[in-house]
């Protein structure tokens, strides 16, 4: 059945779930504090909002005919006030809005696996407890708490952490290991773990139809790989020798854990269309980004 949907946070990943719903059918609003950096949305049917949704009195601006929000918007600086805005605050003006609308609404979070800031390399699934490592990590879990609190009857709340992503655009993990900044050396065997955006799209749209009220959920491909693994085949497979961090350069501390998402893809019944990096990673004699 069609729902109104209203995706907060139009940028790379929720523009392509507003894309994905508005081809499914769906009626759409995408907010973005900049709406013209969303205007190719327009011309999909979908209704581009523009609203910074930390603002006083922003959710009397949101429609009140919601069946189900998505709540992906960023940060737009790395500090832990702009997290509290674009993560607890924006999430508090949702959440006002869907409750004053007294209608039943399925809303889903977008949140991150940096809720974890695990060193010690072992296995994270969705019943272990975060860590976080940081004051933006913590203001994560603020919000986490936020959305999963407010679960009640006629509103199916819920949190769907991701992974790092990738995908058209974002060919990051090629760049930077093209350009040397990711390289052996100190830290090199730290776990990464990834999502290409497809696969993430797909975990939103399976969270909004089948996720359960207050539950987390993982969205993270099926093979956690240590950073010298993919440094490597990613050198290989340019053509160039792999990346070494000269002697001497400071190290730095990452978080090196697994990201388990076994028991999310079963319970959402989500197939991954890129299992690991090796099938979704685009290469430049490839690409057509």
């Amino acid at each position: 059945m069609p729902m109104h949907v209203l995706v907060a946070g139009a940028g790379w990943l929720g523009s392509a779930v507003a894309r994905e719903l508005a081809a499914g059918g769906h009626r759409v609003t995408a907010v973005r504090r900049d709406p013209s950096r969303a205007s190719g949305l327009n011309s999909l049917g979908v209704n581009v909002l523009g609203l910074d949704l930390a603002a006083p009195a922003s959710a009397e601006r949101l429609p009140r005919d919601l069946d189900a929000v998505v709540a992906c918007q960023s940060s737009s600086a790395d500090s832990p006030e702009a997290y509290r805005r674009a993560y607890l605050e924006a999430n508090r003006t949702l959440l006002d809005a869907v409750r004053a609308s007294g209608r039943p609404v399925a809303f889903v979070y977008t949140g991150s696996t940096g809720v974890f800031g695990q060193r010690d390399g072992g296995e994270v699934d969705e019943e272990t407890e975060p860590m976080p490592a940081s004051q933006a990590a913590e203001v994560l879990c603020e919000a986490e708490r936020l959305v999963r609190e407010a679960a009640a009857p006629g509103l199916r709340s819920l949190v769907l952490r991701l992974s790092g992503l990738y995908g058209p655009g974002r060919n990051w993990l090629v760049e930077r290991v093209r350009g040397g900044q990711m390289a052996l050396g100190p830290g090199d065997g730290a776990w990464l773990n990834l999502l290409h955006r497809d696969d993430a799209v797909a975990a939103v749209l399976a969270a909004l139809e089948r996720g359960g009220a207050g539950r987390v959920y993982h969205a993270t491909d099926a093979e956690p790989v240590r950073r010298r693994e993919l440094i490597r085949w990613v050198a290989e497979r340019l053509g160039i020798p792999v990346p070494e961090r000269p002697e001497g350069a400071p190290s730095t501390r990452l978080a090196d854990r697994r990201i388990l998402g076994d028991r999310s893809r079963a319970e959402l019944g989500i197939e991954l269309r890129h299992p690991t990096f090796r099938e979704g990673l685009v290469f430049p004699e490839t690409s057509n980004v």
